[in-house]
């Protein structure tokens, strides 16, 4: 039988099985940057652009045993425009990898997504999507320490652990869909909302062939984003999933401003906060070049955890950048709002 774990691999689970985020899935605070993670729907759904491509970077809960580093990344692509480029298709890949604790506990995961977005009348857009992903799950017994270990001072690495597992893995098909529904009244005012369901086929993940599944998890989204003036645009956003028990809700605003607007080619400085209720105060910053934006984030704890990390959750850092196929009869290179 698997003995108890003992110092760091305790410490990890207890923080675990103590926080809202329970058993903790893939998540980021900069949830806007990590499209694909949220719906398939979102896949190749670019108002002013032909595709994207991103990487993320999360670094969580560095300053106690139970470290948890997450990466991310993803491209997508418009196809098959119809003659006014109003429907298309959208394609994409995504990667996350994340792992944790002393035993290196990981999740890689590849995901195709597939979506398609219809304009309904000159002010609404309806996204449907499908993601097919396989999954590994991994550990390393061999980096844990066990109590046939302990020496009666200390434990010692060097002696046996009596134990008979190694290196486990296990790897599984994941499935999500998802559904945005976009309304966009103006140059200067775009709505989106979207509800997807991720582990839809609720997967068999177990190291040791038990029945445990993966709860189905819903993830609802809503975006607002306004045309302030010339110089200023302002997006208020919101993100909402629950998993079994555990469930995580985030939401904030965050203002780009033109500071170059003589030039064809906009330099934008983004600054916005988020919070994460009941556990972070997520101040952003970001700079936009040439269409690539760098955005750097940070979780400041203010749950009870915030003591013994002493207020640093999470250092979090994101590039995206959106590009076009060519200019489609009309200049896209300009400081807008998204719109259709």
């Amino acid at each position: 039988m698997m003995r108890h774990f003992t110092g760091i691999v305790l410490l990890c689970l207890l923080l675990l099985a103590g926080g809202r985020l329970q058993a903790q899935g893939l998540h980021f605070s900069q949830f806007n940057q990590a499209p694909l993670l949220l719906s398939p729907a979102n896949c190749g759904l670019l108002p002013d652009n032909n595709y994207r491509v991103g990487a993320q970077y999360r670094n969580q809960w560095q300053s106690i045993p139970a470290t948890y580093n997450t990466f991310s990344a993803f491209g997508d692509f418009q196809l098959l425009h119809d003659y006014d480029h109003s429907n298309w298709l959208g394609i994409g890949a995504a990667l996350f990898t994340d792992k944790a604790g002393a035993g290196d506990l990981s999740l890689t995961s590849f995901q195709l997504n597939v979506a398609y977005h219809l304009q309904i009348g000159s002010y609404n857009m309806l996204s449907v999507g499908l993601g097919m992903a396989y999954a590994q799950r991994s550990v390393d017994f061999s980096k844990l320490t066990f109590d046939a270990q302990w020496d009666g001072f200390s434990f010692d690495r060097n002696l046996a652990n009596q134990e008979n597992y190694s290196f486990e893995k296990t790897g599984y098909p994941d499935i999500a869909a998802g559904i945005n529904y976009a309304f966009f009244p103006s140059e200067d005012a775009y709505f989106r909302v979207g509800l997807s369901v991720l582990h839809v086929n609720q997967p068999k993940e177990s190291f040791y062939h038990t029945d445990n599944r993966i709860g189905m998890r819903p993830v609802a989204t809503v975006d607002a984003l306004f045309q302030l003036n010339t110089s200023w645009i302002a997006e208020v956003s919101g993100y909402y999933t629950q998993q079994k028990k555990s469930h995580e809700l985030v939401y904030g605003a965050q203002f780009s401003c033109n500071v170059t607007p003589q030039e064809h080619m906009p330099n934008i400085l983004i600054l916005g906060v988020y919070h994460r209720l009941d556990d972070a105060i997520i101040p952003v910053v970001g700079f936009e070049w040439n269409n690539i934006r760098f955005q750097g984030s940070m979780d400041i704890t203010t749950s009870g955890l915030s003591p013994a990390n002493k207020g640093n959750g999470a250092m979090e850092f994101s590039v995206v950048f959106k590009g076009l196929y060519h200019k489609q009869g009309r200049d896209m290179s300009g400081y807008n709002c998204p719109r259709f």
